[in-house]
């Protein structure tokens, strides 16, 4: 059995960075699910993942050969307001490995216990949370958006506190990186300037090929972060909780908590139950997003440039590209799953979208519908209106049209509602249904016989009233 060769690199950065992380053995580390194809992808035998010696590293009750456990250091803007000491709190970094093609993963345990950065709480996570992460984080890939993946799901047999007693695991995570906008600004508000370009070139080096200066690095990050939200978008996805501490440097969807694929189109919907004011709805993510850019634009100021005033005008020069990249990249995805080619016509998207919102159209049905032919009439709030757009979408069209719409329109996301059935029915200790919604989501623009029921959006009493962070 292959086992991964982990190096703790991260180590080597300024011990302002990171802490010791004491491992917390938990009772009865037991596998619940393994990601056989990551695994392989990683250089990693799968059945590895089934043996003791992965239950004691991915549980967290053992190190790794080359280097003991650390919590990452770094700070954030929690809806707005900014604490500049928050860090790996209920999780731990493992190390690296360096995968086939040169490129490193991050492993990075989620649940394995108190740090120094805990803050009082318990340092644990459910099952039902990690097992969240882990479907979604994989839908996420399977859709081609840019995201950290779960390699594994331990349970550790012991019971976890929160509105009741629950099953504890451990979710092992995979990311390119693990440092975040919030990791500069943990550096910044302790002056550390040299650190700060310690860690940029640490950056750069790791995961952007060819930039050699603080303005392409800067400029970088703000190109990564507008595709990756124009992406999210394109499929009705909702973060939930876009703090700065949740923004990833190198361009990966990261923390999944109270998020989700939204089912009626609200453009003002909101997932986080703690979210009252509507900071991180739906239409709100690309503000959001520049939002935090220019939280990173602020600590990069004194690598810019020494002349601050110039490192200003850089700074600006560069965040005044993001919304341009940003509109480019989901009009064109926009476009795409309603099978138009001609990136002209972006007015009908805005046309498209109201009818939505006024009808509160289930957001992947919809252009499901227009994918396999069908009449969308029922999504509209009138057969004047639906006329009225069908006459000016068959004018638009492109004559390769259902290709487009094939490859942009999923058949299966992992709606809220068939999340939380599953995860119920893992609370019970029945993986039956997760397992079934996971097979879907992982194929998701291929039919599949046998799961029409996990296209359908979800009835009034099925729908998902309350999310939160499950920390």
């Amino acid at each position: 059995m292959q086992a991964p060769l982990i190096n703790q690199t991260y180590a080597q950065l300024p011990a302002v960075l990171h802490a010791l992380a004491e491992l917390k053995p938990v009772a009865a580390p037991k596998l619940l699910i393994g990601n056989s194809t990551l695994a392989q992808h990683m250089g990693i035998d799968p059945s590895w993942l089934e043996s003791d010696e992965a239950a004691q590293l991915l549980s967290g009750n053992q190190s790794a050969a080359h280097g003991s456990p650390l919590a990452m250091a770094y700070a954030g803007h929690q809806f707005g307001g900014f604490n500049p000491s928050l860090g790996d709190g209920r999780a731990m970094l493992l190390g690296d490995v360096v995968l086939a093609d040169g490129t490193t993963r991050e492993l990075h345990l989620k649940g394995s216990g108190r740090t120094q950065f805990s803050r009082g709480a318990d340092g644990r996570a459910t099952v039902s949370a990690m097992l969240r992460e882990y479907i979604i984080s994989e839908a996420m890939a399977a859709l081609g958006v840019p995201t950290t993946r779960s390699l594994a799901v331990m349970a550790t047999g012991e019971r976890v506190w929160r509105q009741k007693p629950e099953q504890g695991a451990v979710l092992t995570r995979v990311a390119k990186s693990h440092v975040r906008v919030g990791t500069f600004q943990y550096l910044a508000a302790r002056h550390d300037v040299e650190t700060i370009r310690t860690l940029m070139n640490h950056e750069i080096a790791r995961h952007m090929p060819g930039v050699t200066t603080a303005q392409d690095f800067l400029a970088t990050a703000i190109s990564r972060q507008a595709k990756l939200i124009a992406m999210w978008m394109s499929f009705g996805f909702i973060h939930g909780v876009m703090n700065t501490d949740n923004m990833q440097i190198a361009g990966e969807t990261i923390d999944y908590g109270p998020c989700a694929f939204m089912d009626g189109f609200d453009p003002q919907k909101v997932f986080s139950s703690i979210d009252e004011n509507g900071r991180y709805a739906f239409d709100k993510q690309p503000m959001i997003g520049l939002w935090n850019l220019t939280r990173l634009a602020e600590c990069l100021l004194p690598v810019l440039d020494d002349d601050k005033t110039y490192a200003i005008k850089i700074a600006e020069t560069e965040l005044q590209n993001y919304m341009p990249q940003f509109e480019a990249a989901f009009e064109q995805r926009m476009l795409a799953k309603l099978g138009i080619d001609d990136l002209s016509q972006t007015d009908f998207i805005a046309t498209t979208l109201q009818h939505m919102a006024n009808a509160r159209a289930d957001f992947t049905l919809f252009f499901m519908g227009l994918t396999r032919g069908e009449n969308v009439e029922k999504f509209f709030m009138s057969k004047l209106a639906h006329d009225e757009w069908d006459q000016q979408w068959n004018t638009l069209k492109s004559a390769k049209a259902n290709e487009l719409m094939k490859h942009h329109n999923p058949v299966y996301i992992a709606r809220n509602h068939r999340v939380a059935e599953a995860l119920a029915a893992a609370e019970l200790g029945d993986l039956a249904p997760f397992h079934r919604l996971l097979n879907a989501v992982q194929s998701p623009f291929t039919e599949q016989q046998g799961f029409k029921d996990l296209e359908a959006a979800p009835l009034p009493q099925e729908e998902v009233l309350q999310t939160f962070c499950g920390t």
